[in-house]
């Protein structure tokens, strides 16, 4: 039983270590961009998009399509860098072992 206690102990603080770690990831940040830089979208740590800047040269009213198509490839990417980052602070944390729940 006194191994079972100790499992309990680590478990508790991998728990505690991951709360921060998830607090600290909603504070950093990404960046993507399309169309050779005219949109660009940040997102963070709890893959939410915090900021969308968009260059007055890419808005044409003819082809609203384009503009659409260039947000989302630059929403996808920064939502996918977001992953990326939180993947491998996480994999720090449990030393790259695959613990289902934990993401």
């Amino acid at each position: 039983m006194k191994g079972m206690g100790n499992m309990m102990k680590q478990a508790q603080k991998l728990q505690a270590k991951m709360m921060k770690m998830q607090e600290e990831l909603s504070e950093k940040t990404v960046e993507a961009a399309s169309g050779g830089g005219m949109i660009k979208v940040v997102a963070n740590g709890k893959q939410q998009i915090t900021s969308i800047s968009i260059e007055k040269e890419v808005v044409d009213p003819e082809d609203v399509d384009m503009l659409q198509d260039l947000i989302i490839a630059a929403v996808n990417d920064a939502l996918a860098k977001s992953q990326e980052m939180v993947s491998s602070e996480m994999g720090k944390l449990t030393g790259g072992l695959n613990i289902p729940g934990l993401m």
